[in-house]
Parts: structure tokens; sequence; C-alpha cells
């Protein structure tokens, strides 16, 4: 795991090598281990390293070919490295290294891009090829591992995360179109971001470019396709329980130590489970603490642990600490929060520093196997009619769950009832809360949504989790990569095995969403595994109780109280937005604006402090 960048210039400029290693260490979290930087005329390409695989120095990078026509600089892993090695050697190659580096060199030195499909495993990588005068940038299946890019003085810079093109002179001009989406959506989504300059390549997908400008981009894995083409299960539950330990088994390759992060709920601790049953030793756990009863899981985590023989570990962020983390989590992220459990992710992650440089997550599970609640309202879109004409009734309109789901209602057609299933704010609040009735068009969540109907029409609920699959997932995974490696940790994702994706997306209704839980294939599969209290406990997952935190912690109050004056509130979308009198009905006991206040709050936190940081660095 690791922080790369680069530059290619279309015009034969020479690339500035100080300019380079500028982008290069502002991604030193990434990668405190090891720094390397490539120059040659009109490219450059810089890595940091987190050495996980071949700790010595023989795994430094940028990486060159054995004849020197390649160079590569990758961030991520390859689990499945070492299956090559027969069929490498044959070719007459001879290793000289441990690392997964080397062997993706060699491979695409015989078959080009067409090893991706080969290829098990997490990654974002550049390959210059000085023959031929190409740069090649390519991204993993589900978008595990970032890279983003923006063409800039004639050319084009990529890097790991985007305050590295900020550093060297992208300009950060806030888009539109990314605005409409952070507010209506949480994230923006495909290959746009919040930021008018800065793209990001899509997950299964590559670039290919060369000095002239010329830019390929060529989809190399779609699901769409996969599922298409997936034979059929004959037995989903021995199946589901076969792959799923077999990915969890190759996600432990690492000449590192490797850790769990452990909420207590059914997809990690699945994820220990499998490490137990298959004889792992020595695991430690890592867990985060919450005083309100309704949002802690950590007790099952810390028992789970305990009777595994594990090391259990936790941490729970109070005032103080949760500030610091959340300011810190907002520089890593490079964007106002949007999941708005960041800074303890990030605790938790601090936490593991000591005693581990991988940690395994259960993330993906939910998207997978529908263990969203949402998802349940899906199941029979005409009776949101009938909660539509409840929303009415005062009582039950008090109550913040119900009142969403009441919000969610009105919502009229059967593709926006998908497409904003995993919103906490809805079109008709828009255009009561901020003034603003056209929607966000992005047609890539437009796509998205006509290839879920082709795969499942007339149903919803799949619809949805396909949908969640290349948007919201999307950022998760982005939040998860920033959060760990804002550490200098590196975080895996079992449930993301390419065989598992596909093969779930094959499946019937039933194995998903029988049960109140959702998920029940891997209920199912871990049902003589794992205790029946996580089995049957009520879904929380990493929730944090921020209504507790704006109106008791007096740190957080502060920083609230000081949005008031933010110059924010000039922007368009907030220049209807009274923030003293919204402050003042939350603090009055209007539960119903938490959802509202907090994407304006983050957006004020980022506002704030990111700008401060980068001009220091």
């Amino acid at each position: 795991m690791c922080g790369i960048n680069g530059i290619l210039y279309f015009d034969n400029k020479q690339v500035n090598r100080e300019e380079l290693i500028i982008m290069r260490d502002i991604l030193e979290h990434r990668g405190p281990d090891d720094s390397g930087v490539f120059v040659e005329e009109n490219i450059g390409l810089g890595h940091r390293r987190l050495s996980i695989l071949d700790t010595s120095s023989a795994g430094h990078q940028p990486f060159l070919s054995e004849n020197k026509r390649y160079v590569i600089v990758l961030n991520g892993e390859i689990y499945n490295y070492k299956s090559f090695y027969n069929e490498i050697k044959s070719k007459g190659y001879q290793l000289k290294t441990g690392t997964d580096t080397e062997v993706l060199l060699i491979l695409f030195e015989l078959y080009g891009l067409e090893i991706l499909p080969r290829l098990k495993g997490m990654f974002s990588f550049a390959i210059w090829d000085k023959s031929e005068k190409k740069l090649f940038l390519v991204r993993d299946r589900m978008g595990v591992k970032p890279l983003y890019y923006a063409f800039h003085k004639n050319g084009i810079y990529f890097t790991s995360e985007t305050k590295a093109l900020f550093k060297v002179g992208v300009e950060i001009e806030l888009s539109e179109n990314g605005l409409d989406e952070y507010f209506f959506n949480r994230f923006v989504s495909g290959e746009n971001t919040l930021f008018r300059n800065v793209k990001k390549l899509l997950p299964g997908h590559y670039m290919v470019l060369d000095s002239k400008g010329s830019v390929q981009y060529r989809k190399w894995w779609d699901l769409k396709h996969e599922i298409q083409n997936q034979s059929k299960i004959i037995n989903p539950k021995k199946w589901f329980e076969e792959v799923f330990f077999e990915s969890v088994n190759l996600r432990m390759v690492s000449d590192v130590p490797v850790g769990v992060l452990l909420s207590g709920g059914l997809d990690s601790s699945s994820i220990l489970s499998s490490l137990y049953h298959q004889n792992y030793k020595d695991i430690n756990t890592f867990s985060v603490e919450f005083n309100e009863t309704e949002h802690n899981e950590a007790f099952l985590a810390k028992k789970l642990s305990e009777d595994y023989n594990y090391n259990f570990h936790s941490i729970n962020l109070d005032d103080e600490l949760l500030l610091e983390n959340l300011i810190q989590s907002t520089y890593y992220n490079d964007k106002p929060l949007m999941h708005f459990n960041e800074p303890h992710l990030l605790g938790v992650s601090k936490l593991a520093k000591d005693k581990v440089k991988v940690l395994l997550s259960g993330e993906g599970a939910d998207e997978l196997m529908g263990g969203y609640v949402r998802y349940k309202a899906l199941k029979n879109p005409s009776l949101l009619k009938v909660v539509s004409v409840l929303s009415g009734i005062e009582n039950l309109n008090k109550k913040p769950r119900l009142n969403k789901l009441f919000r969610y209602s009105k919502i009229e057609t059967s593709d926006d009832l998908v497409i904003y299933n995993g919103s906490n704010i809805f079109p008709e609040d828009i255009e009561k809360f901020y003034g603003i009735k056209q929607h966000p068009f992005n047609s890539y969540r437009y796509s998205v949504m006509n290839d879920a109907k082709e795969l499942y029409p007339n149903n919803p609920q799949r619809q949805a989790l396909y949908f969640d699959q290349h948007t919201y997932l999307c950022s998760l995974l982005d939040r998860n990569d920033r959060c760990t490696m804002g550490t200098s940790i590196e975080c895996r994702e079992p449930f993301l095995d390419e065989r598992l994706i596909a093969g779930l997306g094959t499946l019937d209704d039933k194995w998903f969403f029988t049960g109140k839980k959702g998920k029940f294939i891997l209920k199912s599969a871990m049902e003589n595994k794992l205790p029946s209290e996580i089995l049957n406990f009520r879904k929380i997952g990493l929730s944090a109780p921020w209504k507790d935190y704006l109106l008791s912690y007096p740190s957080i109050k502060n920083e609230l109280e000081d949005m008031i004056n933010s110059p924010i509130f000039e922007i368009k979308y907030l220049d209807n937005v009274n923030p003293k009198k919204l402050i003042q009905e939350l603090q009055n006991g209007d539960d119903k604006l938490v959802p509202f206040i907090m994407p304006i709050f983050m957006f004020h936190i980022w506002h704030k402090y990111y700008f401060q940081k980068l001009s220091k660095l």
C-alpha cells in the first residue's frame, strides 16, 4: 500500500523534479517507509512506500523492468502474485525480489493489459512504456484504491489524493454539479468530484495516454457482464462459505502483522470467525466504543475476541479527541465528510498503528447482500403511497426514523426511489430547505440505473443493491482508504472478492432479504460459527450520535456556534439558509434537523480547516 503520483506533459516540456517531489511528499502518510522518483524528459513518476510485501530495499519504487523499458508505481496489493511464479519462470524470467510489484511488471511485459482479469487484488498503478512513449493508468475492479487526475499545464497530473494536485497549482474550484450531489446525494459519484478541475479514474477502468495528448479510456471489468455470464451456483450456502473463507485467507498475504476492524456486527465478526476457523493465531482486533448504548457494539467485539483468544483493543472519542480527529480526517479525505464516522475510523486506525500495518474490514457486505434497513422500503413501493398519507399524523412525524420514511415516501418515480435510497434528504426537502427545485444531473448515476433495470427488471430492491455497488460503496471505500492510510495502515475488504461480487449478483432474492436483518446468505453460512448474540443482535454499524455531539460536547458545540458566521453561506446552496435560526431550533429540541445540519456543519469544518492545513505544508 502506498501513495503514487505523476506528471506527463503533452508538449515534451521537461518535468520539474521538485514539483514531482512536492506532490509525492504530501502523501508521506500513505508511505512513510521509503520514497522515490523517476524523471525522464516529459514524464515523471513519484512513489511513497508502505512496506507490506518484501519489506527490504528491493521493493523500492519506481520499479524498472529488467530490460529498462517499463517503469511502474503501484498502490495496493496483488494478492495472488505468487501463483504466477512458475509461469513467469517458464518464460525465462528470474525474480529478484519478493514483491508483487515485480511480478505485475513482468506480467505486463508479457501480456500487456490483457493480464488484468487474472489479477486478484486492490490496486491503482501507473506504467510508463519508454519505447512507445505511453502512460498506462489502471484502477482495480471496485475502486478500493484511489486514482485522481487533472489536465493541467498541457499535461496530465495524477495522484492517490487530490491534495497533491492542489499543492502544485491545480485550482481548488468547487463544481456546481458536485455541490448538487453533495447536498442531494451525500457524495459525488462516477468520474466527477466536488472539484471542477479534478476527475477520478472509474473502478475497473484504465487510461492510455501518449506524449502527443492522445487519451484512450476503457472499461476492463464490467459487473453487469460478469453477472450475466456467471455460471449457475448449485449450492449457494456452500459456495459462499468456501469462497468467503478463501477470500479472507487470500487477504492475509503479508510480511507484516494483520489485524481486524471489529465492530461486533455480523460482517466483521464473520471475518474474525473465518480467521479463527482457519487456525490463525495472535490476531489483534480494534473497535470503537460509544457511551450511548444504542450506538455501542464494542462489548460484542470484546467478547468474541476473548472467545477466540485474540487481543482486543478499543477507543472512545470524547470531546477534544473527537474534534481533533474530525479536523484531521477532513484533511485526509480532501473534502467535507459525508459519512460522519470518519473521525472514529481515523481514531481506531491510530489505535491500531503500533500493532499492525494491515487491517481487514467488513466493508461491502451490506451493499452486496442487502444489509441496510432502507432496502425494505423498496420491497413494495406501492405501499409507500399509503405511508405518505400517514405523514400528516403529527405524533408519528416527530420520530426521526419515521420522519425520514415519510419524506422518502413522497418520491414519485421508481427510479428516483432507488437513486435516493441512500440519501438522508430528498428532492422535496431540498426545495423546502434550500429553495432549489432542480435535481442534480450526473449521467453516470443514470447509466448505472439503466444497467440495474436491465439486470433486475421490476425489482427495485436488487436494483438498489447494484446501484449502491457502483455509487455509495465507492464513497465508503474512499473513506476507508483515506482514514486508514492517514495513519499509514492498509485496509483490505474480503467481501469484495470478484467471485463473491459476481456470484451474489445471480442469486435469488431470498438469500438477501429473508429475515429482519438482510444478508441471509451470510447469516446462514455463519450460523454454526458465530454466537447467537451476534447473529441476532440489532444492526448498528459504525453510526455516530451526532445529535448528542452537537448539543453536549463543548468543543463541537463551539464549532457549531462558529458556523453562524461562516463564509460558506455565500455559496448558492446555502444563501437561503439562516444558520442562527437552524441552530436555535436544534437546541430547542427539533431532532429532525440533524440530517439537514450535518452536511452544512461538515462543509463548515472543511472550509475552515482544510485550506489552513494545506497552506502550511
